[in-house]
């Protein structure tokens, strides 16, 4: 069954490819593809712009420069139908591991062999995977089926189906690893493909580059995960996950050579491992990329802000917890980034303006959280808002495709307003996500990032009364910006009355993934809290496919009572402010930017990170390049290597040419010269012998 989940996502993927490859050639024989897109509304390539004329989708055509590629549908119905197929069967496995505990260990084929380095494809399905396999292709299964409505006169959808169940396996490959090369390998497939899909407009320079940088700034954290994984085969002998934990016990006190310097073994390599952890899941200083991945269509937002790429650092520490477990320094660092980033993001994501660039801090944010329960000690706990998260954010991200497909792909909440009454269904769905997001009570996020804040408490983590407080400072701060998200978009008056009045629900086929996400959003909750963060329940769950700390969730359990109502205060606090600035009173926003400029200014520009690092690192390393070109490569290398050299003999053949003149009487001058020397020498040479 395992098989079939990794590999028919790949299957779609390759017909898909195919089919895009059969349509382009159909369009252009000649192999000469050019494509155009009007670029005027930022996220508007996914469909034409919308008209009021009152057809079944609200476009007009006059945007679309190309015809859809051939098969078009046939890619579209191929990938969705077989995710959906790899989702019911995940399904099926969470039961059959989670309950019924038939683990298992599938192995495909050799791949490496070399010296120690013992290599194999094998599929490892524990309970942890179980769970990921569940998040990514139901998540997944609902974007595809999304963007059949929302790409609908895109004429690359081929393309589109094709990179997004790449995106899939790829993940796939990831969660099923049973070692670390095979994790690497779906690590920097999740990476590719996430160019890719960021970068699926690349007729917008701004596509292009956010591709880049989030291609480039994610190279930053895997080259520490690369020099991790090699640490654990130098210490070790092998990357096999079974191996490694067998042998972790025995590397406590250990000291490895780092360049002369003798560090902790353990310390050290856990460390490695989290970079690789904080550029996928961008925690802070290894951020920067992901508000830019906005710049893709907005199911590609949902399914990295969801279920891939961005959970794989969270999986991969959660995975790794006995090694984790074994290094408390590690584990302190990990929290530190963790509660650091879920407030510094909350911060940023109070001023955006960019609706999708609010719900992607809050991603980022929220990312923070599950660290801090990697921290604690608590990965069950984790793994619960990972879970509960993917419905939520999905639906949040999904909701605002439908928003900006409403609103003529306008993205600015500023120029929203009063759009309740236009789409009722959105924004009812949209008030469920953030109902979940802010942890309101009953909601899906309620149990779990509740959870987390008493997991960084009990923890006796160096850093846990960092991470409680600013958990909590982050829990108020998420319901402030969620709800001025939602009253800016959905209430008041409309700023944009064209657009406002050709305003109108999406297609059916939008409206139903988020519907499903809407009820995952309530239901991924208190069901399962039972099973991710109760001490008997994450004991018969997880079983040994992560290693608790085996007192944090007794200590959970005991926390002070008065102390547990204290997020949903923040909470309510939160969402009673939002009401005050942006429904009740909406002058005191503006007013209150006046009085603070400088704040939020330095909110707004985030943090001035950007700048900081263009600074830093970018502006430097393109002076030390442009005098490698023009100094080094142009002036030494060129200049006296083959230019140097190709000069100095075109300078000898011209002057050897001037001495060819043509003319009689310099031949015979300077064979008189030659004889006379001959005769000097004759005469003088011999004379002296």
């Amino acid at each position: 069954m395992v098989q079939a989940i990794v590999f028919l996502p790949l299957l779609g993927a390759i017909l898909a490819g195919i089919i895009s490859l059969v349509g382009a050639h159909a369009r252009n024989p000649s192999g000469d593809t050019v494509e155009h897109h009007d670029d005027a509304h930022g996220d508007a390539h996914a469909s034409a712009a919308h008209d009021d004329h009152g057809d079944d989708h609200g476009h007009d055509d006059h945007h679309v420069s190309e015809p859809p590629a051939s098969g078009s549908r046939l890619a579209e119905l191929i990938t969705t139908g077989l995710l959906f197929v790899s989702a019911a069967l995940s399904w099926i496995t969470l039961v059959d591991v989670g309950f019924m505990h038939n683990d298992a260990r599938v192995v495909l084929l050799p791949w490496i062999n070399s010296g120690d380095l013992q290599v194999a494809w094998t599929l490892r399905v524990d309970t942890l995977t179980a769970v990921m396999l569940v998040v990514v292709n139901t998540v997944s299964a609902l974007v595809h089926l999304y963007s059949i409505g929302y790409m609908d006169e895109d004429p690359n959808r081929p393309r589109f189906f094709g990179y997004l169940s790449l995106f899939t396996f790829a993940m796939l490959m990831l969660v099923t690893s049973d070692n670390l090369v095979q994790m690497f390998f779906g690590w920097e497939g999740v990476g590719l493909a996430s160019y890719l899909l960021i970068g699926f407009w690349y007729q917008k320079p701004s596509a292009n580059a956010a591709a880049i940088k989030a291609f480039v700034v994610n190279r930053v954290g895997d080259f520490g995960f690369a020099l991790g994984i090699f640490s654990i085969f130098a210490l070790v002998g092998s990357t096999d996950f079974d191996t490694i934990f067998h042998a972790a016990p025995g590397l406590t006190g250990k000291t490895i050579d780092f360049f002369g310097w003798h560090p902790d073994a353990l310390t050290l390599t856990c460390l490695l491992l989290f970079m690789g952890a904080m550029g996928k899941s961008a925690q802070f200083l290894l951020h920067t990329w992901l508000p830019d991945a906005m710049e893709g269509p907005t199911p590609v937002s949902a399914l990295i802000h969801a279920a891939t790429m961005v959970t794989a650092g969270v999986f991969m520490v959660a995975r790794l917890s006995p090694l984790f477990e074994l290094s408390p320094t590690a584990q302190a660092v990990v929290m530190f980034f963790g509660a650091t980033t879920a407030f510094f993001a909350a911060t940023i994501g109070l001023v955006q303006n960019d609706i999708k660039r609010i719900v992607a801090y809050s991603t980022c944010s929220q990312l923070g959280y599950m660290f801090v329960a990697m921290g604690a000690g608590a990965y069950s706990v984790g793994m619960f808002h990972l879970f509960t998260h993917a419905f939520f954010k999905a639906l949040l991200f999904l909701g605002s495709g439908s928003v900006i497909y409403a609103m003529h792909h306008e993205q600015d909440i500023r120029n929203m307003g009063g759009l309740w009454r236009k789409i009722p269904y959105t924004f009812t769905v949209m008030c469920i996500g953030t109902l979940a997001l802010t942890g309101f009570p009953l909601f899906a996020g309620y149990f779990s990032k509740d959870a987390i804040i008493e997991a960084a408490f009990a923890s006796h983590n160096p850093f846990g009364v960092y991470a409680y407080l600013l958990t909590i400072a982050a829990a108020g701060l998420t319901s402030f910006y969620s709800w001025r998200l939602i009253f800016k978009t959905f209430f008041g008056e409309p700023h944009d009355q064209k657009h406002y009045d050709a305003a109108h629900e999406s297609p059916i086929w939008m409206l139903v993934p988020i519907g499903v996400l809407a009820a995952g959003s309530i239901l991924a909750g208190l069901p399962f809290k039972e099973l991710f963060a109760s001490p008997h329940g994450v004991e018969e769950f997880f079983r040994e496919s992560v290693k608790m700390n085996p007192h944090i969730l007794e200590d959970m359990e005991n926390m002070p009572s008065w102390l547990a109502p204290l997020p949903t205060v923040m909470m309510l606090l939160g969402l009673f402010v939002s009401y005050m600035f942006y429904i009740r009173r909406p002058y005191l926003p503006v007013e209150l930017a006046n009085q603070q400029p400088m704040l939020y200014q330095f909110l707004l520009n985030k943090w001035y990170f950007d700048e900081l690092y263009d600074f830093i690192f970018v502006r430097p390393a393109k002076w030390l390049g442009y005098q490698l070109w023009k100094k080094g490569d142009g002036f030494v290398i060129d200049g006296f290597g083959p230019d140097g050299v190709s000069a100095r003999v075109l300078d000898i053949t011209r002057n050897v040419v001037k001495l060819q003149t043509g003319y009689l009487y310099h031949y015979a001058f300077a064979m008189l010269i030659g004889a006379a020397g001959l005769i000097t020498w004759f005469m003088f040479g011999l004379g002296g012998q």
